[in-house]
């Protein structure tokens, strides 16, 4: 019977009731210690009748043992890891420890996912992990990311926390007050007691159920000079029981204490050295201090636990750490006990620890690791080996996600050493973790710097990745600093020296080596290494090469997603969403950008989210959402698209003075600099004002010429029939955007030259213009657009022209989510597959086609597979 709890009951009983239904969902149960999280997970398992129930508990003993609380949690069901996909499987299977390898953090979340899904098969699921402040963070992360997912499953998992410890998991939580005074009289342990005594224990107790029920056990409350906290006065309650307890059995409940993990087996073991033994734990477990069950010993309460270990004096808690490293079973566990003991800079204890944090590296616990090679660099004696092993430890915490805590122990281990070399290694953490934050050019500039300390092999990666951060940036000067600093070395480096020549403005020098370099990895996709292929991606898109941006982003992320590689997602998907904007695929942008915002925000990225709102940017300008706009702007530099969505409402001296700006900005000699410059002089005629279009047709010209790619020789024949106001180079300017795939540009040329046509009285020559340039403005939602389209299409003499009265994009009605399900479904891909290309369950998936079906007029996959798609 629970007391003061009906809030919290109903919302698990609504819980369980969703998992019977076939909805999952995840609840995270917060509060202070004693405020009864324990208790309601014990209600949740009493109520969860036809349910199978899996349990981790979290020890303090075990927080840096890679995936010790997985373990737990999966141990009953192990047997079904063999049916997940292969990736899968093995990944799992090394976070288990039965198998070893590398394994990507979240290929690991998404077997957990997949494998509580595939027993969903059976029936309901409920997963309760208790004390999850205590589980390891490659366990928590593995779940957390599964519990985000289990929406369609039938799988409820429920977690019990400390306050704040799981406050970022991006789940429902239900912070757990303490008890009215009415129901705290109701506990049958304080209805016993004296009036006087019971109205005390109540108002001492603040409402706390665990100190309720021990002040009322002992029939008094701890005094003190000063007020002390609840959870502190319950431990200094539990701390006179044990004092009362005889010398033996305080011994015993020190060894358990330290041990820590409640194994028989290892403690017995210590236990022995000391000369005593599990019968004199009897007076701990008549007094209720401990449970002993099977081969595991448990402390009826964490707080007890702490009591016992803090009522022990240092020298003999130290003893009982020593005597526990001699005897444990497990390399890790002896590593721990090791550094318990250690009370000073120790190097033996030191190397101990690295060795663990290598082992949980290794399986991929990134972030058990980066905590043991902390506690490594503390015990280290010798200040470089220290700074190597913070810098180990700062890599293994960006692996895991934790930015802030990479940039702080990179910051450290380079406060400890005076050599320049031995400084390189933090240096490229906190390069990495300013381009997460956020300042690309920060990043870059630390790569660069520190790159001149470096061996050439890696002074040449680092250079290299400084410049395609500061070209990310818009830092130029660091750009030609970087292809410098490789001469200086005597390194030729194509990509570095390509960019550097077109940060100078030298686009006919620049724009040839990269492209070949693209061209060479679209030869080479099948074969081409992940990261030759990554760097490509971008290359395309610095140079403007729609059609291999587009291929190599899409070959990329396939790539990814069949490899389980999660974490190298973000930047591919934003890479991807920006070739679908040029390609006109807006909406597959969207759903791109929504993916990619998603994995950023589990994989402990959140300033990733201001990259991305500059790629959606573009799609609110050319729809003509100001306001939709307006509120990204913030995010990321977006003159561009202000400047796009002025021209388009026809406020062209406001889009020249935005225009203006990116001219004279370090942008200007990027291939979206160069459509901004063919903006620019659209904006600088149209305002009355064509002398401003020198500059930015100056810069058209040299990439045109240079061989930027059919879009740009389009644009600048576009151009020269604004500024000449002739037919030849709008008609050749037509003609031109047939090979490329730009759909926007090609329409504004086609409703520019219709113009031309129009205002030269050929209104029937302008018609057979301007109906292609309105479909394609139409099919992009560009309004703005369509509307200029429309009107020159009346004053041509056709009959008026309606808007669209619906989308023809049937994949437009449909969330990100939907449309990235469909397409893959109507592919013919199965659910198994689209799961693991998805990072869902299969479960999920059939949600998502359940809910898209009436949305598309359809019933089955064999009629999805029937429908058009795509505008046509």
């Amino acid at each position: 019977m629970l007391y003061g709890r009906d809030t919290e009951q109903a919302e698990i009983d609504r819980l369980l009731a969703g998992v019977r239904a076939g909805r999952g969902g995840a609840l995270v149960l917060c509060g202070e210690a004693g405020i009864g999280k324990s208790s309601l997970l014990e209600y949740a398992a009493a109520h969860a009748e036809g349910m199978r129930v899996l349990r981790a508990v979290g020890f303090e003993a075990e927080v840096d043992l890679a995936f010790a609380g997985l373990h737990q949690l999966l141990w009953p069901v192990q047997d079904r890891v063999d049916r997940l996909p292969d990736a899968q499987a093995a990944a799992l299977r090394t976070a288990l420890g039965s198998a070893t390898g590398a394994a990507d953090r979240f290929t690991i979340g998404l077997a957990v996912l997949t494998l509580l899904a595939d027993l969903a098969g059976d029936g309901p699921v409920l997963c309760l992990v208790d004390d999850a402040q205590w589980v390891d963070s490659s366990t928590v992360e593995a779940l957390l990311f599964a519990a985000r997912r289990v929406t369609a499953e039938g799988v409820a998992m429920i977690f019990a926390a400390r306050e704040g410890a799981l406050r970022t998991a991006g789940l429902p939580e239900l912070a757990l007050a303490r008890l009215a005074p009415d129901d705290a009289r109701r506990l049958p342990a304080v209805q016993g007691l004296p009036p006087t005594l019971r109205e005390r224990v109540i108002a001492e107790s603040a409402g706390n159920p665990l100190a309720l029920v021990e002040f009322a056990a002992v029939r008094r409350i701890p005094n003190g000079p000063v007020p002390l906290p609840v959870a502190d006065r319950v431990l200094a309650g539990f701390r006179a029981q044990i004092a009362a307890l005889p010398e033996r059995t305080r011994l015993m409940l020190l060894i358990a204490s330290a041990e820590g993990r409640g194994y028989m087996p290892s403690l017995l073991g210590a236990a022995r050295r000391f000369g005593v033994g599990l019968d004199d734990l009897e007076e701990a477990e008549r007094a209720g201090l401990v449970e002993v069950t099977g081969d595991s010993i448990g402390f009826r309460h964490p707080l007890i636990r702490a009591a016992a270990y803090q009522d022990a004096v240092t020298t003999r808690r130290v003893e009982v750490h020593r005597v526990l490293a001699d005897t444990a079973d497990e390399p890790g566990c002896r590593a721990r006990h090791l550094a318990s003991a250690a009370l000073g800079p120790d190097e033996e204890v030191a190397a101990e620890l690295q060795r663990a944090a290598e082992r949980a590296l290794a399986r991929g616990g990134h972030g058990p690791g980066a905590a043991l090679f902390r506690q490594a660099a503390d015990l280290t004696p010798e200040p470089a080996a220290r700074a190597r092993r913070l810098g180990a430890a700062a890599s293994a915490a960006l692996r895991a996600g934790r930015v802030e805590e990479a940039g702080e122990l990179a910051d450290q281990a380079e406060r400890l050493v005076d050599d320049p070399a031995e400084a390189t290694s933090p240096a490229r953490v906190r390069a990495a973790v300013e381009y997460e934050r956020g300042d690309a050019r920060a990043a870059a500039r630390l790569l660069v710097r520190h790159a001149r300390h470096a061996p050439p092999a890696e002074a040449q990666a680092m250079l290299r990745t400084g410049a395609l951060y500061a070209w990310a940036g818009a830092d130029l000067d660091t750009v030609r600093a970087a292809d410098e600093e490789l001469r200086a070395i005597g390194r030729d480096d194509r990509v570095v020296a390509g960019m550097a020549r077109l940060a100078a403005g030298d686009h006919a020098a620049g724009l040839p080596p990269l492209r070949e370099l693209v061209a060479e990895a679209r030869r080479a996709l099948p074969s081409a290494s992940a990261a030759d292929l990554t760097q490509a991606v971008h290359l395309g898109l610095v140079i403007g090469d729609d059609a291999a941006a587009l291929e190599l982003a899409t070959a990329a992320v396939a790539r990814c997603r069949r490899d389980g590689q999660v974490g190298a997602l973000p930047d591919l998907l934003e890479a991807l969403a920006r070739a679908q904007v040029d390609a006109g695929l807006h909406r597959e942008a969207e759903a791109t950008v929504a993916e990619a915002a998603e994995l950023a925000r589990t994989l402990g990225m959140p300033h990733r989210a201001d990259r991305l709102a500059a790629v959606t940017a573009r799609v609110a300008a050319i729809e003509g959402d100001g306001e939709r706009l307006r509120a990204l702007a913030p995010a990321d530099p977006v003159d561009d698209a202000l400047a796009l969505l002025d021209l388009g409402a026809g406020r062209y001296p406001d889009a020249l003075r935005r225009l203006a700006g990116i001219a004279g900005g370090p942008r200007r000699h990027t291939a979206g600099g160069i459509v901004s410059a063919a903006d620019h002089v659209e904006a600088a005629v149209r305002a009355g004002r064509p002398e401003d279009a020198r500059e930015p047709m100056r810069r058209l010209r040299a990439w045109a010429d240079a061989g930027g790619g059919a879009w740009s020789r389009a644009l600048l024949l576009r151009c020269r029939g604004l500024l000449e106001d002739a037919e030849e180079p709008y008609a050749e300017a037509v003609r031109a955007h047939r090979d490329t795939g730009r759909p926007f540009e090609r329409a504004r040329t086609q409703l520019l030259y219709g113009e031309w046509l129009r205002r030269a009285r050929r209104r029937s020559d302008a018609r057979d213009v301007l109906r292609p340039a309105l479909e394609t403005f139409e099919s992009l939602r560009a309004g703005p657009w369509a509307e200029r389209a429309r009107a020159e299409l009346r004053a041509a003499g056709d009959a008026v022209v309606p808007a669209r009265a619906a989308a023809p994009d049937l994949l437009a009605r449909l969330t990100p989510q939907e449309r990235q399900v469909v397409r893959l479904a109507a592919e013919g891909i199965s659910s198994r597959e689209i799961a693991a290309q998805l990072f869902l369950s299969p479960r999920t998936v059939e949600y998502h086609l359940y809910k898209a079906y009436p949305k598309l007029g359809v019933s089955s996959r064999r009629e999805l597979s029937r429908l058009q798609l795509e505008p046509i």
